[in-house]
């Protein structure tokens, strides 16, 4: 949770630098699968996922691409 919430604070901020922007629009980090899956079997190495899913800008839109 500790991760989640510093890659929240700094997505919060480049929500605010990029605000007049034509950028995809960050929404909050979502945590994907489980922490303790992330192990290594030597015990130094933790994998956190997170997934920071992306909002179009004001008056555009995302849609699917098919057969690329």
């Amino acid at each position: 949770t500790v991760v989640e919430k510093l890659v929240n604070d700094l997505l919060g901020v480049c929500q605010i630098l990029s605000a007049d922007d034509f950028m995809p629009r960050l929404q909050p980090a979502v945590g994907v699968g489980s922490f303790l899956g992330g192990w290594n079997a030597s015990g130094e190495d933790l994998v956190c996922r997170l997934l920071v899913p992306l909002k179009p800008p004001p008056g555009h839109s995302f849609h699917l691409e098919l057969g690329t």
